[in-house]
């Protein structure tokens, strides 16, 4: 792996996060409004009440539209990992690849199979039978959600793998590791959750939109009150897995909650940023304020509990993650940048010596080229200043081997040049955490209202008003998370196991612009067409 020009990475990253912001378009959606669909069919098939049918079938014409284009962009998501990021795919494809492979296989075939029965078999199958094949629609959707989810908590959390430095490939060792490793459980619910409440803002600011205008009411109240209840349920559940989430992050990636707190300088019982103004001249290295304003949560200690469970415990900042020195939770001292970038060089030059003495060479021919057993004992042997002048053992293959493994946890930190590599962009961090973290409150507001109106709901307009609005503002939480997520990851592909300047393919940078711009058009063709599509259908209601 060679390091590449600077600019080939940042359009390589652009298109990735085009593509993946463009395609979160359509995901949550899908989830959120697959739930709300099989509650409104579930009510149908019990009560018998047609109305509850028309409104399943309503929403689900909505849902089939936002699936169609969501397939799309996914599909070429998933391809620009061999396109623009071939070293990564070449590194870790056997991990990273065997997630997806069942996405596809699995949970992909049981959309396919199940979807077409939820559409055409409405006057073919008993009420029962189309119920089943509905949900199991929804749980094919969401199981797809659950292969990809794990296969980016990998990204963010390497577990249950091994080095090769054979193949120079990372190899699973422990599928149920990667399968059930913390990040990911808590990744899968946190965004599947969060989707619910999307797709229940969604519900609830359409069927407002109908009350406004004085149409079909009585669906547009039934989908409020169903819509209003998932949607407060599942906030409740997303500030749960959030708080998991966090924790998470404070054990396994410091440098983002630094970022998501603005946390230049380490602290004990640190306190949680409610809101701040970033101060655009401080760096980790000078004495600036890091903000211009803010206010922090009036609970002490509360990032310091929110991270740990303990108020009093020592939260790392930016400066503490660069310089080390502080003590880990495991009771070891943490390494400074300098430090795990020199075994980064001690490991990536380990693996240089050990192919070099082993590709393309037998094994038994290797054994026989090790020096004799007793040649480290005679080395021992010699006196300490006879170093200048004795001949150097050359080191066998298996101890470059037993070096590179020793130091192979740092591998990554050998392509970054300068310790300010490792801070992401922490303006876009944090504004996008803090964001989200509001919005989730309004919504929170929201169907605490919508539940409260009840009788009064039908001719609340300023309501009806604030509903509408908030369904832009859901899709812009949405993407808040994502940004947070991937942004805050920065300069790692695979968390402090490969940096994004290694994982890049080797381009040029004016074919990644081309498709850049060409991606560009096809999304907002594609988005444009969706928009127009549904509303037209929302406009014709029934």
């Amino acid at each position: 792996m060679e390091l590449l020009n600077a600019s080939l990475v940042d359009w390589s990253r652009a298109q990735f996060a085009m593509t993946a912001a463009y395609h979160w378009l359509f995901v949550p959606l899908t989830l959120g409004l697959g739930l709300i669909m099989c509650i409104l069919e579930t009510m149908y098939v019990k009560t018998g009440n047609e109305v509850w049918k028309r409104a399943t079938k309503f929403w689900m014409t909505v849902f089939g539209i936002n699936f169609a284009i969501g397939v799309a962009t996914g599909l070429i998501l998933e391809f620009e990992f061999g396109t623009n990021w071939s070293n990564y795919s070449w590194f870790v494809g056997d991990i990273f690849g065997a997630p997806l492979a069942i996405e596809g296989v699995l949970a992909f075939f049981m959309e396919a199979t199940f979807i077409s029965l939820m559409f055409f078999g409405w006057k073919k199958l008993s009420k029962r039978t189309h119920l089943v094949s509905t949900w199991l629609t929804v749980v094919g959707a969401t199981i797809s959600a659950l292969w990809i989810l794990v296969a980016n908590a990998w990204m963010q959390y390497p577990a249950g793998t091994e080095f090769n430095p054979d193949t120079v490939r990372n190899e699973m060792t422990d599928f149920w590791a990667v399968l059930f490793s913390p990040v990911a459980i808590n990744k899968f619910f946190h965004t599947v959750i969060s989707s619910w409440v999307l797709g229940a803002v969604f519900v609830v600011g359409v069927s407002c939109w109908f009350l406004l205008r004085k149409r079909d009411t009585e669906f547009a109240l039934k989908s409020i009150k169903v819509a209003s209840i998932v949607g407060l349920v599942a906030m409740v559940l997303t500030v749960w897995t959030g708080h998991g989430s966090a924790q998470q992050v404070a054990e396994k990636q410091p440098m983002k909650l630094a970022a998501m707190e603005g946390l230049y300088d380490g602290k004990s019982e640190a306190n949680l940023v409610g809101f701040g103004i970033l101060n655009p001249e401080k760096t980790f290295d000078n004495a600036e304020n890091p903000f211009i304003f803010k206010i922090d949560v009036p609970i002490s200690g509360f990032l310091s509990w929110i991270a740990t469970y303990d108020s009093q415990a020592f939260i790392p900042g930016i400066k503490d993650i660069i310089n080390g020195g502080y003590t880990l939770p495991d009771g070891t001292t943490a390494l400074s940048f300098e430090e795990k970038k020199a075994k980064g060089t001690v490991a990536r030059n380990a693996l240089a010596e050990y192919r070099k003495m082993t590709v393309n060479v037998p094994q038994a021919t290797v054994a026989e080229s090790q020096p004799p057993a007793d040649s480290a004992a005679v080395a021992q042997a010699a006196p300490a200043d006879s170093a200048a002048v004795a001949p150097t053992v050359p080191a066998t293959a298996e101890e470059h081997r037993q070096t590179l493994m020793d130091n192979y946890k740092y591998f990554g930190y050998s392509y970054i040049d300068q310790p300010s590599d490792l801070i992401p962009n922490l303006p876009l961090v944090f504004y996008s955490f803090h964001i989200m973290v509001i919005l989730g409150f309004l919504f929170i507001a929201l169907f605490i209202l919508a539940i409260a109106l009840r009788g009064k709901l039908e001719n609340a307009k300023w309501f009806h008003w604030i509903a509408i609005i908030c369904i832009p503002l859901a899709y812009l939480c949405s993407q808040m998370g994502w940004i947070v997520a991937e942004v805050g990851r920065f300069p790692w592909a695979i968390n402090e196991v490969l940096p994004l300047n290694a994982a890049v393919s080797k381009l040029a940078v004016s074919s990644v612009q081309v498709t850049f711009f060409l991606f560009l058009a096809l999304f907002t063709a594609l988005l444009i067409a969706e928009v127009t599509i549904m509303v037209k259908q929302i406009r014709k209601g029934f």
